[in-house]
């Protein structure tokens, strides 16, 4: 939790976007992109289940961070993409403020998103909070963090930039309507085919603007990061690691592929919680299965984009806004809870808008930022900037389920966060 004061002088120094003059300006949009290796050298505690007590055994497949910084007459941002579960255990600040201060940005500046798989180490960086090796991971984290946003800035070059949107069955709403032993109804952790699903895969394509050549190939997609279970005890970037790993291993030629994690809060994979990597009698594990079918999608749609631009502009800005909680569950009368904060980023490119949202966020809430949003095409990154939990719409709350119950945000929260994103919108929309 960033301390009141801190917050306070956060909030007045990042709710503008403020240009950072750079030597080497040049005219048109620059791109720069890098790649880092992750992977835990010795086991640690996984995150996402609390059912776990042992550390990993093994990896998989391996964790990067990808960054992709864009610059246009000296303004930037820095778009970050990791292969964990979050910024939990307080460690969005301090990771945060290390890329800000060795790379010369303003805070508005970066978007650092997790792309929320439940086989990555816990962040941590509190000693005696959990295993030490956790510890140790987060510190060399950092520097990794901080290495690969400078390593993008370096290659920063004249790039065009173009985006398609294309479709994938490979996440589901999770809400599945049940029955208790009394036959009253209730929602639990499934599969709800029927419920509100986005099945969108939003591509972002760079591309050298002197080669043409393809830099990186972004996409954003919705869904958590459970194909893989508590009882998964082996490192893997679940199906959006997975989905990465296989555009950078078609595409080669170095090009990186960032995958970001759309609104989610209530979508899982097809496939979800299975104890173990299964590979017996020539079985496809669910995990690669899904991660190669969303990421040929992904490549299927960046050979359709066409249009491609050179311009900017590229603007940003971060607010914290303050949220009712909800009520005490010991307390139900309890009418005083303090607000929560909550950060927001909003950024553009061109006519390309991102919005980050610090915390899992229902799939509804992203559609309804993305209907209102005034750019031709809104990309939703969610475990961006902050680790706040679920954030659920209101007609939600009635129903009830896992998400409902472990919310610390009161029903109106969500309309609140969709307001102030539809405000930071329109100011970018005037740059």
């Amino acid at each position: 939790m960033i301390p009141i004061r801190s917050r306070r002088a956060l909030l007045l120094f990042c709710s503008l976007a403020i240009p950072i003059l750079s030597t080497g300006q040049t005219e048109g949009l620059r791109v720069g992109v890098a790649k880092a290796d992750i992977t835990p050298a010795r086991p640690c505690m996984l995150g996402g289940y609390a059912s776990r007590t042992n550390l990993s055994t093994g990896v998989h497949d391996p964790l990067s961070a990808r960054a992709t910084v864009f610059e246009h007459d000296g303004r930037r941002l820095a778009l970050v993409s990791v292969d964990i579960l979050g910024f939990y255990n307080e460690t969005a600040e301090p990771l945060r403020n290390a890329i800000v201060d060795a790379c010369g940005l303003q805070p508005a500046q970066l978007m650092l998103a997790a792309i929320h798989t439940h086989a990555a180490p816990i962040p941590v960086l509190a000693a005696g909070k959990f295993h030490p090796n956790n510890v140790d991971y987060t510190k060399t984290l950092k520097d990794r963090l901080v290495k690969v946003t400078k390593d993008a800035i370096d290659g920063l070059r004249p790039a065009r930039i173009g985006i398609g949107v294309g479709a994938s069955p490979v996440g589901v709403n999770r809400r599945e309507r049940a029955t208790d032993k009394n036959g009253q109804p209730l929602i639990r952790l499934g599969r709800n085919p029927p419920g509100i699903t986005d099945h969108d895969v939003q591509v972002l394509q760079v591309r050298e603007r002197d080669t043409d050549q393809i830099a990186a190939t972004l996409f954003a997609y919705a869904t958590h990061g459970t194909s893989l279970g508590g009882k998964n005890l082996v490192v893997s970037g679940d199906v959006l690691g997975l989905a990465e790993q296989f555009v950078e291993k078609y595409l080669g030629n170095g090009i990186v592929g960032p995958a970001f994690a759309g609104a989610s809060g209530d979508i899982d994979p097809w496939f979800r919680v299975l104890p173990e990597i299964k590979t017996a009698d020539n079985w496809i594990p669910e995990p690669v299965l899904l991660g190669t079918f969303l990421g040929e999608e992904a490549i299927h749609t960046s050979e359709g984009i066409r249009d491609f631009s050179p311009n900017g502009p590229v603007a940003s800005l971060l607010k914290t806004i303050q949220l009712p909680a909800k009520a005490d569950p010991q307390n139900p009368g309890q009418t005083n809870s303090p607000p929560l904060p909550f950060a927001i980023t909003a950024a553009r490119v061109g006519d390309v808008a991102l919005v980050g949202l610090g915390g899992e966020v229902f799939n509804e809430i992203g559609r309804a930022i993305k209907d209102l949003s005034p750019f031709p095409r809104t990309i939703i990154i969610t475990h961006c900037n902050g680790a706040a939990g679920y954030l659920v719409p209101a007609r939600a709350y009635p129903e009830g389920g896992y998400e409902v119950k472990t919310t610390h945000f009161s029903p109106e929260a969500s309309d609140a966060v969709i307001k102030e994103v539809a405000s930071l919108l329109r100011q970018l929309k005037n740059e």
